[in-house]
């Protein structure tokens, strides 16, 4: 699909079929989903409408029953026709992870702005639409209009024709017929004379004409009238009544042309994508018993040891049981400084070891690696579709069926009103009706988005969708979660202050008694500091973390708490000294944390958290964007003010996560705002905010979790962000300036005569590749460059 409005043709004629929803057919991946009722239509009788249109259509892989998946046959075939049935798996996910994929967040929540996220689609009917073929593309959704290039008339390659030369493919072999045909008439026509050259040329256009007619009248019988195909058909009959046998075959020619020119741009942006997937190696050396054997690296599964040598590929997202080696993490998340791993740390698949041999751990079956996930989320990104690309869809609605009542009215009028030549106001109509496609103007946005997402993946810089671009392209304010995400996340115990009557071994044990089981960073800490000093923790049960506040537990048969000074002064939990010190101790940017009894405090613990190395760079770079960065943390305002001191940003501290939420929707209200958090805590405001950010490592919640997530640790990558939003939304505007510029001058000099029936085509489909192109421009986008 290369031309942006052939899925129109496929949604409404299938949203049409008994029991049918939620169609939606995604431009860049090729990919028909849909809801199918159990008992309703067959899946049969969709394969045989989409076929109807011009497209291959088969099973792709195994699945469950009910639950389809479509792709373009390697050489023909139809589906197995089974009717669908209810499951447990949603395969809307193609990687059998169990998540639901059509929420792109896999959070079940509803993002504003996201079309369809947070609908549960278990027990779709879905086809995996993967027609790689078919030269002409869409934006548009279930709901789109007339509009566009339908399928019909389209050659429809099938994936075999993906890295071949033009000319051996199905539309290079249309393109090389059609200009045989075109040649063959102008030599008969200097061979014989103008009379039997017309003939010729005639008889040209009407064998060129012939498949798209056909599908032209498929496509009618569907309800669709308005279509490419429909409207070349009558130029190009209407051509030769008025004696433009050449020019119609001509036409009929470059319409062959322009789709492989659309084909070839197109594919190059979806080879942007498919190039993930090559980062993972299709073998592994799988060890058993000491032994290894080579097997395919899709058959791994979680806990087998694999070997991977220096140089090569890791096969698995998994776990390192014996080596330490520097890791080059550059295919996943951008970061091209090679990180030394050592036993038990994570390895993502793809990664590249350079050092020395590694034995892993598989940790993550080869469907829900990392790579595999972002290549999920950058393929399901389509689903939140921008505004910008929804009102285009609202536009080209009606653009083709006015273009067709503006040329009935060329072709009318002169002639009626002012007696004016029949013939030259007939050309003139038909050259105004092939401007009538409005394929630049709505793959003017997928395009740039697709490229965007790509762009995005291979930095590290995850999207989800449109929508999220154009908001994040907006933002003027973003509000910074502080532990983890402006600092390391990994605090250490600097000092620790007891009570008169206890001693520090005491301290820590309650402490770590109470902290046990924690993931949190300040409790990490704690615990590794009661390791060191060499203290067992008390054994504790019923732990429960007070929000905002800390934690409590039964320690030792009696309550216990490890919670914030201003709730351990509300609770008797500090004594009259210890305030002082808490003081202090904050004044010098240091966490403080009371461990205390009921009744009886026990002593402080003071922690560190320094700001990443990149933080102050980041700050700088947002500033010069125009954009205003704020600290909102639950920590004390005096460690708040020394990391936001360092940083040069204002702050807001103590904030529970009700007043983060609050501040998030004030905010709101002033314009564009990002929130940017560890993806675990804050999830009201990451959910509040018009982009949420979760910053982390590749980790499963750092990809499902918000709007977008940033795979390096780097807070610098935040301004990349927003600045590859800005390019993409630059990089839309360009192409719809381009699309309807093209279209508006073609239209008055198609009226005026200035152009005619060859050179409307050439508007139509070379304003499709000039879109393409300056799109596929953002694959090559540096968003860590600024300027």
């Amino acid at each position: 699909m290369d031309c942006a409005s052939c899925t129109v043709k496929v949604t409404k004629a299938v949203e049409k079929l008994p029991g049918v929803s939620e169609v939606k057919v995604a431009l860049m991946t090729e990919r028909l989903s849909l809801n199918l009722v159990p008992g309703t239509t067959e899946t049969a009788e969709i394969e045989g409408i989409v076929k109807r249109l011009g497209f291959g259509i088969a099973p792709r892989g195994q699945k469950p029953a009910g639950k389809k998946a479509f792709v373009l046959p390697e050489s023909g075939g139809a589906t197995d026709g089974q009717g669908p049935d209810r499951n447990d798996h949603d395969h809307d996910d193609p990687d059998h992870t169990g998540h639901d994929h059509d929420d792109p967040d896999h959070t079940g929540h509803d993002h504003s702005g996201h079309d369809h996220a947070g609908h549960d689609h278990s027990g779709d009917g879905h086809a995996d639409h993967d027609h790689a073929g078919h030269s002409h593309g869409a934006a548009q959704k279930a709901g789109g209009g007339d509009s566009g290039h339908g399928s019909p008339g389209h050659v429809h390659d099938d994936p075999a024709d993906r890295g071949k030369s033009w000319y051996r493919t199905k539309k290079g072999q249309l393109v090389i017929f059609t200009g045989i045909l075109l040649a063959a008439a102008w030599v008969f026509e200097l061979l014989t004379s103008t009379e039997w050259g017309y003939w010729a040329f005639a008889l040209a256009c009407v064998i060129g004409v012939a498949p798209v007619a056909k599908r032209a009248f498929e496509a009618l019988r569907l309800g669709q009238p308005f279509t490419i195909e429909s409207l070349m058909t009558i130029a190009a009959v209407g051509a030769l009544f008025i004696g433009a046998a050449e020019e119609a075959a001509l036409v009929v020619f470059l319409f062959a042309v322009g789709e492989v020119l659309e084909g070839v741009a197109a594919g190059k942006a979806r080879d942007s994508i498919r190039a993930l997937a090559n980062l993972v190696p299709k073998t592994a050396l799988l060890e058993v018993d000491g032994k290894t054997r080579e097997v395919p690296a899709e058959t791994l599964q979680i806990g087998q040891r694999v070997l991977v040598r220096p140089g090569d590929r890791i096969p698995a997202d998994g776990e390192i049981a014996e080596g330490t080696s520097g890791i080059d993490e550059s295919p996943v998340t951008g970061e091209s400084v090679p990180v030394t791993r050592g036993p038990g740390e994570n390895v993502f698949a793809g990664s590249i070891n350079t050092e020395a041999a590694l034995r892993v751990t598989v940790t993550k079956a080869a469907a829900d690696n990392t790579i595999s996930r972002i290549i999920q989320l950058v393929e399901e990104a389509e689903e939140a579709r921008a505004p910008t690309e929804r009102f285009i869809d609202r536009f080209s609605r009606w653009y083709m069926p006015a273009i067709v009542a503006v040329s009935a009215l060329v072709i009318l009028i002169p002639p009626l009103a002012m007696g004016a030549d029949w013939d030259t106001w007939i050309y003139r109509g038909l050259a105004l009706l092939l401007i009538g496609c409005p394929c630049a103007l709505v793959i003017s946005v997928p395009a740039s988005i697709a490229s965007s997402l790509s762009s995005g993946a291979k930095k590290g810089l995850l999207m989800k969708g449109g929508a999220v671009i154009e908001a994040a392209a907006h933002v003027s304010r973003i509000a910074f979660d502080k532990t983890g995400t402006l600092t390391h996340g990994k605090p250490k115990v600097t000092d620790i202050v007891v009570a008169p009557d206890v001693a520090e071994s005491d301290l820590l044990a309650v402490a770590a008694g109470v902290e046990t089981g924690s993931s949190h960073p300040l409790a990490l800490a704690i615990l590794k500091r009661a390791e060191e000093a060499g203290v067992e923790a008390l054994p504790a049960t019923g732990a429960r973390a007070i929000v905002g506040k800390g934690v409590e537990a039964l320690v030792g048969g009696a309550k216990a708490w490890v919670a914030s000074p201003r709730h351990a002064a509300e609770s008797g939990g500090m004594a009259s000294d210890h305030i002082r010190h808490a003081s202090a101790l904050e004044a010098e940017g240091k966490t403080v944390v009371v461990v205390f009894r009921e009744g009886r405090p026990l002593g402080l613990i003071a922690l560190r958290d320094e700001p990443r190395g990149d933080a102050a760079e980041a700050m700088r770079q947002l500033k010069a964007m125009g954009i205003a960065p704020v600290i909102l943390t639950g920590d004390n305002p005096r460690t708040a003010e020394a990391i936001a001191g360092q940083l040069g940003m204002e702050f807001r501290a103590e904030m529970m996560p009700e007043d983060k939420l609050g501040v998030i929707r004030e905010m709101g209200q002033q314009g564009g705002v990002m929130m940017i958090g560890d993806g675990i805590n804050d999830a009201p405001a990451l959910k509040q905010a018009g982009v949420g950010v979760a910053m982390g490592s590749g980790t499963d919640v750092a990809l499902e979790t918000a709007d977008a997530a940033i795979l390096r640790d780097r807070v610098v990558d935040v301004p990349a962000l927003i600045r590859l939003a800005r390019a993409t939304m630059g990089n839309i505007r360009q192409n719809v300036t381009l699309a309807l510029g093209l279209k508006a001058v073609f239209l008055v000099t198609s009226v005026l005569g200035i152009t005619g029936l060859w050179i409307a085509i050439l508007a139509d489909t070379g304003a499709t590749v000039l879109v393409t192109l300056n799109a596929l421009r953002l694959l090559r986008f540096d968003p860590t460059r600024e300027g």
